[in-house]
Formats: structure tokens, sequence, C-alpha cells
């Protein structure tokens, strides 16, 4: 499994064939109200690339996108009917089912990774490389339904939610120094990291740096999250498997690790920096 709950073979994907479906029908709407893409993207506030996202069935539409498209293409209830068919989330492996459903509704977000870059900071280019790098290859559909699966938790990072969640994450230098996919691949993710930075507010990134002696990471990636009412839960992962931790000790120690983590980490605005040096460096 990737490092984001998305599933290989043998991880138990859901269908595509809602996505796909779903993605037909705004097509066919749009191409009969004779609207481009592109048009069709200024009616509903987003870019033409994710409204050819949602009609190729690689992106989750979010209700907002729903909504805005049935208005714009006659309002004759179709969207909103078969919107109701894309909650099961496809792509994503069983285990991680029940934290993707937490973290749909959470106040903040925390995520140390030491793997790969965070599924909700990936570009679709780094996601199609990660998913090629780790045995076995996946069929065509599969990696369409964990590409659109992956695309579609980065709507959480939204600013237009109420409240926006507060998202955190510190990652490994190594992990970008890997060069993932190719120097390109690796290109546009820095940009597509720096452009987040821009124009995200609620989103703060720190680079855990090469030279680390102390380090409070060593038992590996971890995921924490609060919801409206304030609870906090924990969420660990590894080879095909995952775990959701509600245990109030477990998650103190957690919470304590994370604190010690980004105490350790390179400040965000050092980290900025550090991505600016790499990416002129490509």
């Amino acid at each position: 499994m990737a490092a984001d709950g998305t599933v290989g073979t043998g991880g138990e994907p859901e269908c595509s064939d809602s996505l796909r479906t779903f993605g037909a029908v705004v097509q066919a709407l749009r191409e009969h109200a004779g609207l481009s893409r592109a048009e069709l993207g200024e009616r509903v506030r987003y870019s033409h690339h994710t409204v050819a996202s949602v009609e190729l069935g690689r992106r989750m539409p979010d209700p907002a996108f729903v909504e805005r498209a049935e208005q714009a293409l006659g309002n004759t209830g179709a969207l909103r009917r078969a919107a109701g068919f894309l909650a099961r989330q496809p792509g994503l492996a069983a285990w991680f089912r029940q934290w993707a459903r937490l973290e749909a509704h959470a106040i903040s977000l925390c995520t140390y990774e030491c793997r790969v870059v965070p599924g909700l900071l990936q570009t679709e280019a780094y996601a199609r490389a990660v998913s090629f790098s780790v045995p076995p290859l996946p069929a065509e559909d599969e990696m369409n339904a964990r590409i659109a699966a992956r695309l579609a938790r980065q709507e959480l990072l939204s600013t237009a939610r109420k409240p926006p969640a507060a998202f955190s994450f510190v990652l490994e230098q190594a992990v970008l120094e890997r060069h993932t996919g190719g120097d390109e691949v690796t290109r546009d993710l820095l940009d597509h990291l720096l452009g987040l930075l821009d124009r995200h507010w609620n989103v703060e990134v720190q680079v855990m740096p090469l030279r680390q002696p102390v380090h409070a990471g060593l038992d590996g990636p971890l995921q924490l999250l609060e919801t409206p009412e304030n609870q906090w839960f924990a969420y660990s992962e590894g080879q095909k498997n995952g775990r959701l931790i509600t245990d109030r000790k477990e998650i103190s120690v957690l919470q304590q690790r994370y604190a010690k983590l980004r105490s350790q980490a390179l400040t965000p605005e050092d980290s900025r920096s550090l991505l600016e040096r790499m990416r002129g460096a490509l």
C-alpha cells in the first residue's frame, strides 16, 4: 500500500466504475450544453484540468463541484443523484477507509513521512511514479483508481472549507533527494509544493534535514488528527497494513513524538528556502 492508503494488488481496492460513470455523465451534459472544459471550469470555479480529471474518472468531485456543475448543466438532478454512488472512495484500502472518513471532517492533521511525499502533497506524475516503483505493477484501471483516490483527498487542503483544516507536514529531505520518477517529475513536484505553500495559508511544511543526530521519528511514519469535537486519533502504516489508534495513552506518546519532530526539523521558513534551493539546482 502507498503511504496515503491507496492500494496495490491484493489491497482490496473498490471498483472505479462509479467515478468513470459520473465523469461520463458530466462530459455528456457539458457537450450537450455546448461548453468546453475551460468554459465549464469558469462556471464551476475550478480549473479545466480539474474538470478533465473528473470527466476521465481520475478525481473524486467534491460537493461544491457537484452542486455548481448541476446548476451550470441544466439542473436536471442527474449529477446530484449520481454523486450519491461515489461515497465509497475507490482505490482506498479497507483498513484506511475509517481513517479517511475521520480525515474528511478533521480540523487539524499532522503527518510525519520518511518514505514518500504524503499523498496530500503529491502531483499526479509523482503518484504514478510511486505506484510503478513498488511491485507488483498495477493494471491500468487499478492505477487510475489509485490516482483518483489520491487526488480526491487533496480537496481536504482547500481553504474554502468551513472551517479550513490546519495541516502540518514533517517530511524527510531524503524523500525529495531520491528524485522518484526522475528530474522532471521532481522539478514539477517542487514547483507544486512551493505553489501550494503560496496558496494555502493553512498548510505548513517542515523538512527534516539529512543530518539530524537526534531524531524522534526513528520508529517510522505517523499521522494524527483532531475532530471538530476536539477528539484525537492516530494512524500508523506498514507493508500492506495500517492501524487506526484510538487509545489515549498511545496517542499521547505519538503527540509527544510529533512535537519533538517539529522542533528537530527545519523551520517552515528555512524549509521553504531549502525547497527553493533544491528546485534551483534542477
